[in-house]
């Protein structure tokens, strides 16, 4: 996609790479949340996690892992956030996965957004059923 910023930069405009493979892009987030925050895209555009064709599945998972390993390695971050936005919260509308180093203290808190309860346990138990069912019924694309 021409107007796809992360294409651009599959394509080899600018960016401060980490990890290049023939079907994986890593590169520092141009605004991160901390130093080392580093973005995951597959090469071919594809816009969000259920997007992503099953060949590229491990692929992305196991490139994730070492990039989780390398934040405490080579950063010396206590662990990591791992986040993947599809659509809402999504700046660039190509599937990227944040690895973000993490250490105790370091001011992000939890999710970066206010939890909700569940008014008791039947109501929980209603979306883990529709979640369920959801999980059966054929995919809608």
């Amino acid at each position: 996609m021409q107007s796809c910023g992360f294409c651009a930069i599959v394509a080899g405009a600018p960016a401060f790479v980490v990890l290049d493979e023939p079907d994986l892009l890593a590169f520092l987030d141009v605004r991160p949340v901390f130093k080392g925050h580093t973005l995951l895209v597959p090469r071919e555009h594809v816009e969000t996690l259920p997007d992503l064709p099953a060949e590229l599945r491990d692929p992305f998972l196991e490139a994730l892992q070492r990039l989780a390993q390398a934040m405490e390695g080579a950063l010396g971050a206590q662990g990591s956030f791992v986040a993947v936005n599809n659509r809402v919260s999504q700046s660039v509308p190509h599937l990227h996965a944040h690895v973000i180093p993490r250490t105790k203290g370091d001011g992000l808190r939890g999710f970066l957004w206010p939890r909700h309860r569940y008014a008791d346990d039947e109501e929980a138990e209603a979306y883990a059923a529709r979640l369920r069912d959801g999980l059966e019924a054929p995919p809608t694309s």
